[in-house]
């Protein structure tokens, strides 16, 4: 019998992959566009006119339905192109430091007790910002979050990764801005929970841009002991892991065609990239419904989530993008746990194991794990 989803979402949950510029909220769109003077997603052309405040007409639902339709692509780069309309709304200070706030807040009410937020800074510079700046106005947000979240009695750790963009040309600047403010390097005053900089992503189209023409950036990083996850494995399959690998990943962003190397006759067999992942316990960051909408499966049932997790991989299941997926951790939990028939032990394993392949710092991670996971797992068990 599938878990019911009202356990799903108290039992504790960790969340290694989700866009910063992906999640905002239905209503933070059409506030931010009416406070532009611009229209938000959804709204038809008739809804605005020299006597109406834009964004006056549409509702939540409608955004929502617009985000979520034009997502539900099959195509990667279709997917991605619906950020231009959400980047658009986070090119100031104020927007940023919201939609980070936001962020936190929604976590927490989804269960989150762990959260890395990853954005690409160099697209929220149109609207004057430096990169500094505007790394500053996310930190100021998740801070202003975990302050609201322990004022209500709940509990979470967050931080942020700095995602260079695989299409653009590689720069040492997010490098610079990660070791300034790497880890404990949230501005004074910040929450203990609040784990600044945790370290750097790579994200962008994947086919076609190798994550080797940022292999300095990289190897530069892993030198000066900072964090690395790059996205792979999605857009592209075992090749553009193994690039991945080799450009310096400690986690893969989604990851999930590495069961191509797999045997194709459904065996254990281990290609060679599959075994490095395996050997080196590299964690699979899966977010099941957006790669249903990028067309890598047909049904959470045939994604490669369940022989992934049967071949013994690491795994950490995360939202992605909510908005574009219509979508959240507990969901996201909840349908993998109803397709393959999981109960509480294998939840509490994902959980785990994607908290320990998180880069906040170790004592952080272990508070987490002694006080907040094992005792509330242990407790669902007792519950039956």
């Amino acid at each position: 019998m599938p878990l019911p989803r009202d356990l799903v979402r108290s039992l504790p949950k960790v969340v290694l992959h989700d866009h910063l510029d992906g999640g905002l909220r239905p209503a933070t769109v059409i506030d931010l566009c009416r406070e532009l003077g611009i229209d938000p997603p959804g709204a038809g052309a008739q809804q605005v006119t020299e006597q109406q405040v834009p964004g006056e007409q549409v509702t939540e639902q409608q955004v929502a339905d617009w985000f979520h339709d034009a997502a539900d692509s099959g195509s990667l780069p279709e997917y991605l192109s619906t950020f231009e309309r959400t980047v658009a709304l986070m090119q100031s200070a104020a927007h940023l430091r919201r939609i980070a706030r936001e962020f936190v807040e929604d976590m927490a009410a989804d269960g989150v007790v762990y959260a890395e937020t990853r954005w690409a800074p160099h697209q929220h510079t149109e609207g004057g910002l430096s990169l500094d700046e505007a790394v500053q106005a996310v930190q100021d947000g998740l801070d202003e979050g975990v302050a609201a979240v322990e004022a209500r009695g709940g509990r979470i750790v967050v931080g942020q990764l700095l995602c260079y963009l695989r299409h653009l040309e590689p720069s040492d600047d997010l490098v610079e801005i990660a070791l300034a403010r790497r880890a404990d390097g949230a501005h004074p005053g910040a929450p203990v929970a609040s784990a600044g900089v945790v370290g750097l992503d790579l994200a962008g189209p994947e086919a076609g841009f190798p994550a080797s023409r940022f292999r300095a950036q990289f190897a530069r990083a892993r030198a000066e002991g900072l964090r690395v996850t790059l996205h792979a494995g999605e857009g592209d399959g075992p090749a553009s892991i193994a690039d991945a690998l080799e450009t310096g990943a400690e986690r893969l962003g989604h990851g999930v065609r590495l069961v191509e190397d797999l045997d194709a006759d459904g065996g254990d067999a281990l290609g060679p990239v599959a075994e490095r992942v395996h050997r080196e316990r590299i964690c699979l960051e899966v977010c099941p419904s957006s790669n249903l909408q990028t067309g890598i499966a047909r049904t959470i049932a045939e994604h490669p989530v369940g022989r992934l997790h049967a071949a013994g991989f690491a795994l950490a299941l995360s939202s992605d993008n909510r908005l574009m997926s219509r979508t959240g951790t507990t969901r996201e939990t909840a349908l993998v746990a109803e397709a393959l028939d999981w109960g509480v032990d294998e939840l509490e394993q994902v959980a785990l194991t994607a908290l320990d392949s998180g880069f906040a710092p170790t004592a952080q991670r272990e508070a987490l794990r002694e006080e907040v996971l094992r005792p509330a797992n242990a407790a669902a068990r007792r519950a039956g």
